[in-house]
């Protein structure tokens, strides 16, 4: 599917989406808990629907009305059906890793080939130091093991979804145990988020220090609650306000735990400077943070390594759709720069490299100076409703 934008400025309220990482989050805690749990505000991306497809092939089970999950984990890790349907979605895939790994039988996640490309090697690395089965191939990963309550060292430099994948299948063991995270500790922000979903189900799990993680045998009990908007997501948003349009975000918490809060940071930064910004704690935001810097002021950020990793190569796919433009990026060790530059429609249709966050970034860039992009059914991934509702904030978008 391809988006063609006019050049325009969008103007009225809209809410932000609710946040995919928390969503996540809640209804592994749900199933968890083994009781009935209602969790409200869930957006439907691709992204959710696999983990609830994976939590019912872990023997959840899991309806859907409106925005509505309600989650029954009675049976939840005792009827297990041979493949889990990961799609394309990483923290579907990571979180879920160490709970197959508790149950003592083989299972098979399957994903696409993007996906099984992303670096897993720290489960790799505890398959082999406890002697589990690992074995993964193109499209699928197949495990087998028991793992246990204990202490358990982690890197910190590379996802910490690994870190939360752990946490979920200690919180399920229900034994004390330990995390010890060897720094440096980059994305934080997210075992927070995890640390604070667990709590809502009675979990006992807390940072006792900067780098150590407790988790206590503890009896979880039901949770209903709405999940909140998302920062993520939103920042693309408030993006077009960089460029000119009025824009009132709504269904953003202040006291949000999400890291990607720091955007608005980030973009007021921007807008004055040429500043030096740290995105390793924030990758996410990488490609509407080049958007912005490329229409003002110019930046250079660093901690820009893990982009190589998400559901694209998100610096290479940047600097080759803005090179189509007129731009471009200049790469350097784990920092990437970002010139001012002066961006032009020359006819050359734009692509998505289907990636979510390419797609939407250059949305923001085209509604300043128009143009064509392919591939914008990534969206789906995170945020479905992307297009029809900036056109209902003013875009002029022609889907076709």
């Amino acid at each position: 599917m391809k988006a063609t934008l006019k050049p325009c400025k969008l103007k009225g309220c809209i809410e932000a989406p609710p946040s995919k990482s928390m969503a996540h989050r809640y209804l592994i805690g749900a199933a968890l808990s083994g009781k009935v749990c209602q969790i409200s505000g869930v957006d439907y991306s691709e992204d959710i629907l696999a983990s609830m497809d994976c939590l019912r092939a872990l023997g959840a089970e899991i309806t859907a009305e409106g925005d509505r999950v309600t989650v029954n984990g009675e049976h939840f890790m005792q009827s297990i059906q041979p493949v889990l349907p990961c799609r394309e979605s990483g923290s579907t895939l990571r979180f879920l890793i160490p709970l197959a790994l508790c149950l003592g039988k083989e299972v098979t996640f399957s994903g696409s080939q993007r996906l099984l490309e992303r670096p897993l090697t720290v489960y790799e690395e505890l398959c082999k130091e406890k002697e589990f089965f690992f074995r993964k191939e193109e499209t699928s990963l197949t495990l087998c093991g028991r793992l246990s309550g204990g202490c358990y060292q982690l890197r910190g430099d590379i996802s910490s979804q690994f870190i939360t994948g752990l946490i979920f299948a200690l919180v399920f063991c229900n034994e004390d145990s330990k995390i010890t995270i060897l720094p440096p500790f980059e994305s934080r922000s997210y075992v927070n988020l995890t640390i604070s979903a667990l709590r809502s189900f009675g979990a006992e799990v807390a940072f006792t220090n900067d780098n150590t993680i407790t988790i206590k045998k503890s009896d979880l009990q039901a949770y209903s609650g709405k999940i909140e908007g998302d920062y993520s997501n939103g920042a693309f948003l408030d993006a077009f306000n960089m460029l000119g349009s009025e824009i009132e975000i709504q269904n953003l918490r202040e006291d949000s735990l999400q890291g990607d809060k720091v955007y608005r940071e980030y973009f007021h930064k921007l807008m004055e400077t040429t500043p030096t910004l740290d995105i390793s704690d924030c990758p996410d935001l990488g490609p509407v943070l080049f958007a912005v810097a490329a229409l003002q002021n110019g930046a250079t950020f660093t901690g820009t390594d893990r982009l190589k990793v998400k559901e694209s190569d998100r610096g290479l796919a940047m600097h080759e759709e803005l090179k189509k433009l007129g731009g471009g990026l200049i790469f350097g060790d784990n920092r990437i720069c970002v010139p001012k530059q002066e961006l032009t429609d020359n006819g050359v249709i734009l692509d998505g490299h289907n990636d979510h966050r390419i797609v939407m970034a250059l949305s923001v860039i085209l509604s300043k100076i128009g143009g064509e992009i392919d591939g914008i059914e990534a969206v789906k991934k995170s945020y479905p409703g992307f297009f029809s509702e900036i056109q209902k904030l003013g875009a002029e978008v022609m889907i076709s």
